[in-house]
């Protein structure tokens, strides 16, 4: 049976660690909340970016530029961002469950792969899939200028014809205790659809632009500022997801923390009660004997 050493020992490495927890939270949120304000700044630019360019696509017949070249998609390219470390709860099982539900919907296609994030490139590599690059430790501060790297390595793939489709897989920011799972195809862009678009998007789409330039030399210029700047929203993103999972996991293991201590401080209680009781009821007997 413990004794009450034990006990106090025990009680005090929990705190230690509670410690610990607690500060890591601190230091998620403060991260999370520049995180948060990066990503929120970009989502506009990104999404007016890509309407934009779908716009001007639906009003050529036959776009030239190699980056809009449509194939069959039998070489595919998925581009999975993940977190750097772990204590991020559940986020990281998450996204590569996701990654790991596309690539077996479309095992019977020639698959490469670009993890983002260490967490990401150690399972992948262990499950056997071959990369066309790696980029770790880069979530943790994003660049731009890493999401430029990426965007020409897409942009040389595919005008190469090496490449097919380029798929984007990352965690979306929604709130502090949820995010939203995506997979968004990259390239090649797809031009609007009425059927698909809303009654404000609709009346977007049928405005008449007038274009100072040939809305093919509009494509060249947007086309590798599009597809950085979806690199840059996915980075960013995943990045924000990734603290928001770890502050709320390390809430959840400074809470569980404090049940622990009190449930431990109650046990050393009853029994240094009972240690006590004990040695009453000795003493008592012993005067007994002795009267």
């Amino acid at each position: 049976m413990p004794t009450l050493l034990d006990f106090r020992r025990r009680i005090r490495s929990v705190k230690n660690t509670q410690q610990i927890t607690r500060a890591m939270k601190f230091v998620a949120a403060a991260r999370l909340r520049r995180a948060q304000e990066s990503a929120l700044a970009a989502r506009p630019y990104a999404t007016e970016l890509a309407r934009m360019l779908r716009s001007i696509m639906a009003r050529i017949d036959e776009p030239r530029h190699p980056l809009l070249a449509k194939r069959p998609e039998e070489r595919i390219l998925a581009i999975v961002l993940s977190g750097e470390r772990g204590l991020a709860g559940a986020f990281n099982t998450n996204i590569l469950r996701k990654a790991n539900e596309f690539l077996r919907k479309h095992k019977d296609k020639n698959l490469s792969v670009v993890p983002v994030g260490k967490k990401g490139r150690d399972s992948l590599k262990r499950a056997g899939f071959s990369f066309a690059a790696e980029y770790i430790n880069v979530l943790a501060k994003v660049e731009f200028s890493t999401a430029r790297e990426i965007a020409g390595l897409v942009t040389e793939l595919y005008t190469k014809d090496e490449i097919d489709a380029v798929y984007l897989i990352f965690s979306e920011f929604k709130t502090v205790m949820t995010a939203n799972l995506k997979v968004e195809k990259l390239l090649p862009v797809e031009a609007e659809k009425a059927s698909e678009e809303t009654d404000s998007e609709k009346a977007v789409s049928q405005v008449d632009y007038i274009y100072e330039q040939a809305p093919e030399k509009l494509l060249g210029a947007l086309l590798p500022k599009y597809i950085e700047a979806q690199i840059l929203r996915a980075m960013l993103e995943s990045s924000a997801a990734e603290y928001a999972a770890r502050m709320a996991a390390m809430e959840s293991a400074t809470r569980n923390a404090g049940e622990v201590i009190q449930a431990l401080t109650l046990h050393m209680n009853k029994v240094r009660q009972a240690a006590i009781t004990k040695e009453i009821i000795e003493i008592v007997s012993g005067a007994s004997h002795g009267a």
